[in-house]
């Protein structure tokens, strides 16, 4: 019996870390695109030249920056707990962050207001991942930590 119990916490913390590749494979996917083509994706944001370049790249930059977190917790999210309650809140202040610019823009910008529309899909998806992976391995930290007391 705690044999099973064993393979379904095993389970669990293997899915928690899918799911929190699957966050990680997207955000670098789009991360590798505005850094390898970054005037394919300027225009989007209303911006062009080597100004729309530069800001496209520096958003790619901050993409993979902003995966440290994530690669910690996929690697092992309990050892790195924290690193994956960091992913999440990072994934929550994204979507939050985004929803609220995206009401300061005046409606008539619709190509950016679309763009940042993709932004809040797209972080809301990663979100609801994240926060399945956090209570996957909710209940074997819980049980570490009992353990170890």
């Amino acid at each position: 019996m705690q044999g099973e119990a064993v393979q379904v916490a095993a389970r669990k913390v293997w899915i928690a870390r899918l799911l929190v590749a699957v966050v990680i494979f997207i955000n670098l996917q789009a991360a590798v695109q505005y850094l390898l083509n970054p005037n394919a994706y300027s225009g989007a944001f209303e911006l062009e030249g080597i100004p729309g370049m530069a800001a496209v790249m520096g958003v790619g930059i901050l993409y993979v920056m902003w995966q440290v977190p994530y690669v910690f917790a996929a690697i092992n999210p309990i050892a790195h707990r924290l690193s994956l309650t960091e992913a999440v809140l990072m994934q929550a202040i994204g979507l939050l962050g985004e929803t609220w610019l995206r009401s300061r823009i005046p409606a008539e910008h619709t190509i950016l207001r679309n763009s940042i529309l993709r932004y809040i899909f797209f972080d809301a998806g990663g979100l609801v991942l994240l926060i399945i992976a956090w209570f996957l391995v909710k209940g074997n930290v819980i049980a570490q930590k009992k353990a170890e007391d």
